[in-house]
């Protein structure tokens, strides 16, 4: 017995945050799934409030957000890692979700890095005493 709509747009999600980078369109997500296509929409919309076309652009932007902080990659090698074909395309959906131009969202943006220090709360779950600089 196959899978429940439910979870054949569970699995659609899946597959568009597994393969973000890669090019996939509707008739590609619909076979994996097993779904038609007109109805894949309707009901990932329901469940997410958003296409799989919208999802999909967000995860892409998410992730060329996190390289413009934390990699020296040029934008063009940014638009194509998170599987965009056109750096026209890529530029006005970033600025349309972001607010703002890659190359500004670079500027404004500091790297996520990890504290070089553990938060007392941690301290204090694992029984590590507070110990004074030296």
């Amino acid at each position: 017995m196959g899978l429940s709509p439910h979870k054949q747009v569970r699995l659609a999600r899946l597959v568009l945050d597994r393969s973000y980078a890669s090019p996939i369109t509707i008739d590609d997500l619909s076979r994996e799934v097993a779904l038609s296509p007109y109805y894949l929409i309707r009901a990932f919309r329901r469940a997410y409030k958003q296409t799989p076309h919208q999802y999909l652009v967000g995860q892409r932007i998410a992730r060329a957000k996190e390289l413009l902080r934390n990699t020296d990659l040029s934008i063009t090698e940014i638009c194509v890692a998170v599987g965009f074909e056109s750096l026209g395309s890529f530029s006005t959906l970033f600025r349309k979700v972001a607010g703002v131009s890659p190359s500004a969202y670079r500027t404004s943006s500091s790297p996520t890095t990890t504290p070089s220090y553990i938060p007392l709360c941690m301290c204090l779950l694992h029984g590590i005493q507070d110990q004074p600089d030296s």
